[in-house]
């Protein structure tokens, strides 16, 4: 699976997406993006990047580098849904989590 660049944070670390994962510096950051508008910190985000209009983990993103990471997620995910083995991949991880939150692990 290719890494798609979505910006290099200011200390040089790059923010990218690898299938349905976002990862700062090779380490997953998010599995998805919170709009500014409805994360619980939004005051404290608008002060701090007043550009910002979503949030991927901790790190703030533009419209446009939104848009970067909403097409890639919708490319990785047109390109499981071609892959039965990748589609058994995502129920058993999505069996996995739901049993985690459950604690059965």
């Amino acid at each position: 699976m290719m890494a798609i660049l979505v910006k290099t944070t200011q200390d040089g670390r790059k923010l990218e997406v690898v299938g349905l994962a976002i990862t700062l510096g090779g380490k997953l950051e998010a599995n998805e993006l919170i709009e500014v508008k409805d994360h619980p910190y939004r005051r404290a985000i608008r002060a701090a990047a007043p550009e910002a209009t979503h949030m991927a983990g901790r790190v703030p993103l533009t419209q446009t580098e939104a848009e970067i990471v909403l097409a890639a997620f919708r490319e990785a995910e047109a390109g499981m849904l071609a892959n039965p083995v990748a589609i058994h991949e995502r129920f058993r991880i999505a069996a996995m989590m739901k049993a985690r939150e459950q604690g059965i692990e």
